[in-house]
């Protein structure tokens, strides 16, 4: 696996695909160090999906973790939603959809399709019964069913692919490369016109209504009209960014290339960039015990929120 050109996700979505392997995620005690590409909240348990099919869980805010009981693939996981503490799917290489409904101690396969020879990079449930699914190539998958069955729901008229989908207010968006965004209300989607050409990693829903988008070159944008117009937000940074999350009182964290931590204390109106001493990418951040969960090519690690922490003597 080239562990690095995987988190620079335009290499990565462009690296061929294998058949999928028999069996499912073999059990590792460095599961939670090694390569995790997202997470995200399922109750209060935190759940975290990487490289071999990893999925690992932590009850405690990040202070420790461990892996899931049963994963039925080896494959890469890249994206991962949970609607409640127990109803979550995960997706992946090889157009891998998986699922559970005992808050990520076990999973089953939903969706398969190798002989696309390429990966899903983000999936998004709004409820139990309703979810959809992104990946390379204008590749997207949808559900109504809970994933019992997904329909293949792109026409083909696009090929960018399309890095993260997350919803605000009941619109849909999906961040993509080449400076696309895609908006949906009604189930139709259609391209955002946005200030810059270069590719879009991620996508973030604020509490006040606001949306911001960010990929490459540390560039993120904020709409405040749910993508009707777009304004660049100065980050200090030329550090490609990836994961995003917002915790309270207004505070936006982003992380990316580098060991990249960028923190607003104003909901992504203006940030302060900071940066991991160990310089490794980072591609999810969550909130953690006394700060924050940072994830990425070294795993999990808890880091201190820059917002919040003291000052030193």
């Amino acid at each position: 696996m080239i562990r690095v050109l995987l988190l620079l996700l335009g290499a990565f979505v462009a690296a061929p695909m294998m058949a999928a392997p028999e069996g499912g995620a073999t059990p590792s005690g460095l599961a939670a160090k090694r390569l995790l590409l997202d997470a995200t909240d399922a109750g209060s348990r935190l759940v975290a999906v990487g490289e071999r099919g990893h999925v690992v869980l932590s009850d405690d805010r990040g202070a420790s973790w461990r892996q899931a009981r049963s994963v039925p693939t080896r494959k890469t996981l890249t994206g991962v939603s949970f609607v409640d503490e127990r109803f979550g799917w995960a997706v992946g290489h090889d157009a891998v959809v998986i699922h559970t409904e005992d808050g990520g101690e076990s999973w089953v396969l939903q969706h398969a399709a190798p002989e696309l020879e390429a990966p899903l990079l983000s999936v998004w449930f709004e409820s139990p019964s309703e979810g959809i699914a992104v990946g390379a190539f204008g590749m997207r998958f949808e559900t109504s069913d809970g994933g019992r069955t997904w329909r293949r729901a792109d026409d083909g008229s696009e090929d960018r692919h399309l890095n993260d989908v997350f919803v605000a207010a009941g619109v849909g968006f999906v961040a993509a490369e080449g400076g696309s965004a895609y908006r949906s209300t009604d189930g139709v989607w259609t391209r955002l016109a946005l200030p810059y050409a270069g590719s879009l990693w991620g996508g973030l829903a604020l509490d006040d209504g606001a949306i911001l988008i960010f990929g490459m070159g540390g560039h993120v944008f904020r709409s405040e009209d749910l993508g009707r117009h777009w304004s660049e937000v100065h980050t200090g940074t030329d550090q490609s960014l990836i994961g995003a999350v917002q915790l309270g009182g207004g505070r936006v964290h982003l992380v990316g290339l580098g060991g990249t931590l960028l923190s607003s204390s104003d909901g992504g109106r203006t940030f302060r960039s900071t940066t991991r001493p160990h310089r490794r990418a980072l591609t999810a951040v969550t909130a953690g015990a006394g700060g924050l969960v940072l994830f990425g090519e070294g795993g999990a690690e808890l880091a201190p929120d820059p917002l919040t922490a003291s000052p030193g003597p």
